[in-house]
């Protein structure tokens, strides 16, 4: 497949029909496109010929700052590069752990969230669309046609539905066995907080009403003073245990909510895997957006742990093993990649990189390996508008009408950043 950066795209079909290379064998016996043989002809065409002086003459053979240190945090191969990208997602959100308080409020995270959801949004919008569409170009003195067929668009666009879809799947299951349509999300952190501190009240209130009633009925004989004592000491400790204990909802929740963040590592992971088989700056860009969007979401996760009855390095621990789902992520990632490799044929014709052949899906040049891109881009799609700006549009009950609108344009401003440093790496690495 083959793609132009040179002002406007050429059809593959016009370039064909204007430069008279119509030929048998552009179509195989078995009616799919002779790749390698396009793939020379078009080497050889006079056309392409001065596009590729062009490109010469005007692309700059330098390497921009974004390359450069793309290069020097990823300087492996695309599968040691995804696994070392997982590990700094995994690792310094976890770590950052250990300085939030217990009782962090996961509201007062919202700025931080909708950067987040910005960069989600960029990496989706400038990076993985694109990407699983165009590709992207590897050689900077040669153009880059792309073979367009309508029949591949629509699996990549299938693909990306169903991991929009997955997800779905993935919250209605936790919010139906969570109950009471708990979820793993912060506004759910503070409804079932809301809901843990009004039983924890009506508890209280009862236990107060018993010991001022054995208060008031005590009769002042020095006999019976030990026998109230011991009524006042057992309220207290039924009060202070109803303070302590969280209600069971809470519990399944906070479990649950393990459950999906597994789920979600194994995403992002495969997420990982899929970009760095595109390129270097892809990669890198998707690991950005993953990590930016972890810390809030490792945050919140870790507050619903502490309500859910974890003690601060126990939910630490929860953490770190939910982690493995990132790493799971991307060796299946990696796994896919390497046998799409090898299950489609390559050639390597002229100044062009191993075109894949055309046994591919569905008669298409579309292989399995090329789906866990989009896939991955519909989860990511779900996860910011679904999953996280419902966070940012919920009021707090706690600020005036002022303070609301003063938060909601600085929520916007830190998503317009998020997304604008994802577009400014795009334009830049290009």
């Amino acid at each position: 497949m083959w793609q132009s950066t040179v002002g406007t795209r050429l059809s593959l079909i016009a370039l064909l029909a204007t430069t008279s290379m119509v030929c048998a064998r552009v179509i195989t016996e078995s009616g799919t496109f002779d790749l390698e043989h396009i793939a020379f002809e078009l080497q050889n065409c006079p056309v392409v010929k001065e596009l590729d002086t062009l490109r010469s003459s005007t692309q700059s053979h330098e390497s921009s700052w974004i390359q450069k240190a793309f290069a020097m945090i990823f300087p492996f191969g695309p599968g040691l590069n995804a696994l070392l990208a997982t590990a700094y997602i995994s690792g310094p959100p976890n770590l950052i752990l250990a300085l939030i308080p217990p009782n962090i409020d996961p509201s007062s995270l919202s700025i931080l969230v909708a950067f987040a959801v910005g960069g989600l949004l960029g990496d989706v919008f400038f990076h993985l669309m694109p990407q699983t569409f165009l590709g992207e170009s590897h050689d900077p003195n040669h153009v880059r046609f792309v073979l367009v067929e309508e029949h591949r668009n629509s699996l990549l666009g299938l693909a990306i539905f169903f991991g929009f879809g997955a997800f779905i799947v993935l919250d209605k299951t936790m919010r139906i066995f969570g109950g009471d349509g708990e979820h793993n999300h912060s506004h759910s952190h503070t409804h079932s907080q809301s809901s843990e501190d009004e039983d924890v009240k009506a508890a209280s209130s009862s236990v107060d009403k018993i010991a001022d009633g054995a208060l008031r009925n005590r009769k002042p004989s020095v006999a019976a003073e030990p026998e109230t004592k011991t009524e006042t000491e057992t309220a207290t400790k039924t009060k202070k245990g109803a303070e302590e204990e969280p209600g069971a909802s809470v519990k399944l929740s906070a479990y649950l909510n393990l459950i999906a963040d597994f789920s979600h590592n194994i995403t992002d992971g495969l997420a990982i895997a899929a970009s760095f088989y595109i390129s270097q700056s892809v990669g890198a860009t998707t690991t950005l957006a993953v990590f930016f969007h972890e810390i809030p979401h490792e945050v919140g996760d870790f507050a619903l742990l502490i309500q859910g009855g974890f003690s601060k390095s126990k939910a630490m621990g929860a953490q770190f093993v939910t982690a493995i789902g990132a790493f799971l992520g991307t060796l299946i990632g990696i796994g896919i990649q390497y046998i799409s490799t090898y299950e489609s044929t390559t050639v390597d014709v002229g100044n062009v990189p191993n075109v894949p052949g055309s046994n591919g899906l569905f008669g298409t040049t579309c292989t399995a390996g090329e789906l866990v891109l989009p896939f991955t881009a519909g989860g990511f799609l779900y996860i910011a508008t679904v999953g996280v700006i419902p966070e940012i549009l919920e009021t707090d009950y706690r600020l005036t009408k002022f303070g609301e609108i003063k938060k909601g344009v600085w929520q916007t401003l830190a998503m317009l950043l998020g997304a604008g440093m994802m577009f400014l790496i795009s334009w830049t690495e290009a």
